[in-house]
């Protein structure tokens, strides 16, 4: 029986369809065990939205599979085995990871399971095309988004598999216990379904009604112009290749196109450079001077809670307070005050980021930040500079956004004007310049 048997380890691939792995685990009319296990080191640091979605995405997840999913609380490189052991299995197979934790975690499970005499097998990956595979023609890495996003196109990706979870035979083992999924913590924010049908749901009502428009409309945090999928393409209920397949040729079509390729560029550049994840890709500003101390941590606070007394700038932290999402061109507007208003480091930012948004991903989440602060893979050097008024005027014309986010501003005609800010941007940016300069000499 053992012979016949694989387990198939959920992570971030909360799906039964399209679902490279799933179906390997059952090729053959082998029995599939599905199994999560819920890692200290990745719930420890989350925020009570993002292990709220990831429990409620489980449960659906759980339903899917007709109640037979296992769930165990602790550390996969003792969890997995001792699950093969229970359910008698000799093979796991996963989605592959490419961050770095992933990575060094899969190579301890494996090693203890090839102790044993079991397989442990990676099909499929989280991206349209594997991180590590666009390469230039000497065999390195791209460093630079505009050629990686060509040479991406070019490699191409799969079609969407056909099939679902009841193609193979989804097996309880009599006795295989499961510690459960924890009931949701207490959040003060409204988050989406997260189930796969949603997640698709969502989609399609986006191809239908927004996808055309997303050129014009993506920009703009007080309209309806993002497709909102984040979160889901995060959890893997719905994968970018599914997406990728209902994209044409048109303008706003190849833009969304591009946004895809950034989640791959980012993560391919984090599977190559794994340091990035807390150090700058451009070590030559680690020599940036930066604000420290209980001034530094005053100014942080009223950053993370929306209190600078710039309207969009405060309008962001509160909604990502309120929702577990920011607009991604708000995204860049806060990180731009942490770093250059503030002269904070952007890891203190990314990690507030991470802790707060459902849809945090770590490689796009920490070089998002990094191309911001002008230390990552930007060909524009550090002295680009968000100025909040502006930013605000621009791509908020109307303050929908702000008077949606921020209280007292519904009534107020210049709703960007800055109301007791916290820091003058003018004096600021001259600062934040100048140290840039100290810095490299340029």
């Amino acid at each position: 029986m053992g012979a016949e048997r694989s387990i198939i380890w959920f992570r971030r691939d909360l799906r039964i369809h399209d679902h490279p792995a799933l179906a390997h685990a059952g090729r053959d009319g082998r029995e599939v065990v599905p199994v999560f296990v819920l890692d200290p080191s990745l719930v420890r640091p989350s925020g009570t939205p993002r292990l709220a979605f990831m429990y409620r995405s489980l449960r659906a997840l759980d339903a899917a599979l007709g109640g037979r999913l296992v769930v165990r609380h602790g550390d996969p490189d003792t969890m997995i085995p001792r699950l093969v052991a229970e359910a008698g299995a000799d093979e796991v197979v996963v989605t592959r990871d490419y961050a770095p934790y992933g990575r060094a975690r899969d190579a301890a499970v494996a090693a203890a399971l090839a102790d044993a005499g079991v397989r442990f097998s990676g099909k499929g990956t989280p991206y349209a095309v594997a991180p590590g595979t666009v390469v230039k023609a000497d065999g390195t890495p791209y460093a630079v988004f505009t050629p990686f996003s060509r040479a991406w196109r070019e490699v191409g990706w799969p079609q969407p598999l056909a099939g679902d979870a009841h193609d193979v035979a989804v097996h309880r083992v009599r006795g295989l216990g499961s510690d459960g999924i924890p009931a949701d913590p207490a959040i003060d924010c409204e988050l989406p379904p997260a189930t796969e049908d949603a997640a698709h749901d969502q989609w399609e009502s986006f191809v239908a009604d927004g996808l055309d428009h997303y050129g014009a409309r993506r920009n703009e945090p007080g309209v309806a112009g993002t497709s909102q999928i984040s979160l889901y393409l995060r959890w893997g209920q719905l994968h970018p290749r599914q997406m990728l397949a209902d994209l044409g040729d048109s303008r706003s079509h190849d833009t969304f196109r591009k946004e895809l390729a950034w989640r791959e560029f980012y993560a391919d550049v984090l599977f190559h450079q794994p340091e990035t994840a807390r150090h700058n890709l451009q070590r030559k500003l680690d020599a940036m001077e930066l604000d420290e101390g209980a001034a530094a941590r005053t100014r942080f606070d009223a950053w993370a809670e929306g209190r600078t007394g710039y309207p969009i700038v405060d309008a962001g932290m509160r909604q990502l307070l309120a929702t577990g999402w920011m607009h991604n061109r708000v995204r860049m507007i806060t990180a731009s005050f942490l770093v250059k208003d503030l002269h904070l480091p952007w890891q203190w930012g990314a990690r507030h980021f991470m802790r707060h948004l459902v849809d945090g991903d770590l490689a796009s989440n920490q070089h998002g930040w990094q191309w911001t602060a002008g230390t990552g893979t930007d060909a524009a050097p550090y002295f680009r500079v968000f100025n909040p008024i502006t930013q605000g005027r621009k791509f908020d014309p109307d303050g929908d956004y702000v008077r949606r986010w921020v209280p007292g501003t519904e009534s107020v005609d210049d709703v960007h004007e800055p109301r007791q800010p916290i820091v003058d941007h003018a004096v600021e940016r001259a600062e934040a310049l100048r140290r840039y300069q100290e810095a490299t000499g340029r």
